[in-house]
């Protein structure tokens, strides 16, 4: 069964590479996060999330990994993560690493133990490799979509690749094997057995060192079959052989995928759902496009915008969807990621994140706070492609991934290296927000932050166990928690109003610009407020 903690929790994510830099050169490492703790702490959050801090050439920020049992040594050593690890759990917090495990990096061991052969390893490859010419294998030469790239080394032929071509699919299997392709290997043929045996190995060195659990990335997209339906299906059954091994050993490890668990029967691997930022889900509340355009779902003008010319209809048709399979699912719903925008982008005002927050952190999901958006840190347009952050020509993820904004001295206290070392450009504006300007001030977006967590811990009814129940879809957006509290807030710059049974005689217990009367209850423009009902 799912971790209790985790149900109830807060999550923190961390890039890295651009919350603080303690060695002056540029880039964010794992003594800087030390260093922060107590500060991470003070904002109410229950474990963190690093993106991939393994050993890596960086061709994709990490997760092009070359050895998964050693810490990349801009960020450190194994002990400095250790020490990160137990200086944590001092302050009640976790520690959950991002796991790639559909691919490596070409710079791998295993790969260029592989690629220096002449041939197939006996104890079954690793990797995908035909020496047939595979044609144009799936058809679309664009990251994310496996395609086969021709072997740069001694072995003839062409290798699979899951994302960019300096990452070589491992093999899992395949869902249909053909005696005139011998390049399928069975999923219980050596190669993939070998595999799945390294995946425990792999878990089992990091749990054994106090890591709490993995984030998870492309986990369906171990075994491959050209119409990547039927592959996710057989990737969840062998994260579900891992499940059953981590219950043995692990029994508290917590797993999260990047997305939706493909339903295949039995116990589920994963403990929670993850409602990416790229997803429709999300992007209908939040994407104003100002980032760019994710093109494989419909824009939709946002439900947290001013003009108020949005709808929580594909929102709350897709959560009821995930609700009717299992009530008692946990969902990740998240501020912002490292892969596409940030909360506030665009237009998106500091006022506006009142309601956005309330959101967030009253809804019956596990929140995750992205590092920068308790500040209000802005995405930041026309970064440069740095470790491929551009992986899709519609939009550019570095603008969500710059270096964190801790004062108002040298690269706003990211780090003191010269500012053409920095991993990205620091938000140039002189009004750029930062924790030291905000830190203690009423009003400000840290504080609102820190006081809405604070909040949410103090009041069970608030929390990710607690059920959640729609009063009103459109402006204000209203829900109960449990039976006791009425949250409602509204992302308009138009005032609404509540009417309803569950507004009359509310009593306001947190919020902003809301009024009560006796027939429900009044919003102003970018008005929020958690309430007890009569």
């Amino acid at each position: 069964m799912t971790a209790a903690w985790f149900r109830d929790a807060v999550i923190y994510e961390i890039y890295p590479q651009s919350f603080h830099d303690t060695n002056a050169d540029g880039i964010g490492d794992l003594r800087g996060v030390i260093e922060r703790l107590d500060y991470i702490a003070a904002l109410g959050v229950d474990a963190i999330w690093f993106n991939p801090c393994f050993e890596s050439p960086f061709v994709d920020a990490g997760y092009d990994v070359a050895d998964y049992l050693r810490v990349a040594p801009r960020y450190g050593t194994n002990d400095d993560l250790v020490e990160l690890v137990d200086k944590a759990r001092e302050r009640g917090i976790r520690i959950l690493l991002d796991l790639v495990v559909g691919h490596t990096s070409t710079a791998h061991a295993w790969f260029q133990e592989e690629l220096a052969a002449s041939g197939p390893n006996p104890d079954g490859d690793r990797y995908i490799w035909t020496t047939e010419d595979p044609g144009d294998g799936w058809g679309i030469d664009l990251p994310g979509i496996p395609a086969w790239v021709a072997s740069p080394g001694p072995r003839p032929g062409w290798y699979l690749k899951n994302f960019y071509d300096e990452q070589p699919a491992l093999n899992f299997g395949w869902t249909r094997t053909d005696p005139a392709q011998p390049w399928r290997d069975a999923i219980d043929a050596p190669g993939p057995t070998r595999n799945r045996q390294a995946l425990k190995d792999i878990l089992d060195f990091w749990l054994s060192r106090g890591i709490a659990g993995f984030r998870v990335d492309m986990a369906f997209s171990l075994v491959k079959d050209e119409y990547l339906t039927e592959g996710r299906l057989a990737s969840a059954r062998i994260w579900q052989e891992i499940r059953e091994w981590l219950d043995t050993v692990y029994p508290d490890a917590v797993l999260i995928p990047e997305g939706d668990e493909p339903r295949v029967g039995g116990r589920r691997a994963f403990d929670a759902d993850f409602a990416l930022v790229i997803f429709e889900a999300h992007a209908s509340l939040f994407d104003d496009h100002s980032a760019g355009t994710l093109p494989w779902h419909t824009p939709h003008e946002p439900f947290f915008a001013a003009e108020g010319a949005g709808s929580t209809e594909t929102f709350l048709r897709l959560w009821e969807g995930w609700r009717a399979e299992d009530p008692e699912r946990s969902i990740l719903l998240a501020t912002a990621d490292h892969d596409f925008n940030r909360l506030r982008c665009g237009g998106r005002t500091p006022e506006q994140l009142g309601a956005a927050f309330t959101f967030l952190f009253t809804w019956g999901s596990v929140p995750s706070l992205y590092y920068g958006d308790e500040i209000g840190m802005r995405y930041l347009p026309g970064m440069p492609n740095v470790e491929g952050a551009v992986c899709n020509p519609l939009y550019n993820r570095a603008g969500a991934r710059t270096p964190m904004q801790w004062d108002d001295g040298p690269n706003a206290g990211f780090s003191t290296a010269a500012p053409k070392a920095l991993y990205l450009p620091i938000d140039p504006e002189p009004d750029r927000p930062t924790v030291a300007a905000q830190d203690g001030v009423p009003g400000s977006t840290l504080t609102l932050v820190r006081d809405l967590l604070a909040l949410r811990r103090a009041t069970p009814a608030l929390q990710g166990h607690e059920p959640t129940r729609v009063v009103h879809e459109g402006y204000p957006f209203a829900w109960m928690r449990g039976h006791s509290h009425l949250v409602v807030v509204n992302p308009r710059r138009l005032a609404a109003v509540l009417e309803s049974p569950e507004a009359v005689g509310a009593q306001l217990l947190w919020g902003s610009g809301v009024t009560v009367t006796e027939s429900g209850i009044t919003l102003e423009g970018f008005g929020y407020g958690v309430f007890v009902v009569a």
